[in-house]
């Protein structure tokens, strides 16, 4: 699971750093940006889940504050911010992620009152969860879903 971990963790925060810059500026320059960077590989989907994230991902009940995917069929990476109740919807996300089959490494998961994060990963996808209190929105669960490229690709 080590590897797998690994293998999912690099890209990952390449797309959150990738992601994160541009979330820095307003307006139609993150658009104009985005669209540069990728080629128009984006769908900067707004306060809804993007149309083609995936549905084997379970997601928590809440508002959708924030939603985008950017790649396409040879590497797909989604970002997904609900509104959710508490630090303690840390555990149930997880959960609902190791019910879905996905595998946890437990080094990498922590759960504490100040909220929790976790790496989860299956054949096909990776997925970065992590509930914190955000001062202006309460307390919001993030997914960075990803792609998984084939050990031998």
């Amino acid at each position: 699971m080590k590897s797998s971990v690994r293998r999912l963790t690099v890209p990952l925060a390449i797309g959150l750093a990738v992601l994160a810059g541009p979330a820095m500026l307003t307006g139609c320059s993150i658009q104009n940006l985005v669209h540069n960077a990728t080629g128009g590989k984006v769908d900067l989907g707004g306060k809804e889940i993007p149309k083609d994230f995936p549905s084997e991902v379970p997601i928590a009940k809440g508002e959708v504050l924030y939603g985008l995917s950017v790649g396409d069929s040879g590497g797909k990476v989604w970002n997904l911010t609900i509104r959710v109740d508490g630090a303690s919807s840390f555990d149930d996300i997880a959960k609902q992620l190791t019910d879905a089959g996905f595998k946890s490494d437990a080094a990498v998961q922590a759960s504490t009152a100040d909220g929790g994060t976790g790496v989860f990963a299956s054949d096909k996808l990776g997925v970065i969860a992590a509930v914190t209190k955000d001062g202006k929105n309460g307390w919001v669960a993030n997914y960075t879903v990803s792609t998984v490229k084939d050990k031998g690709k």
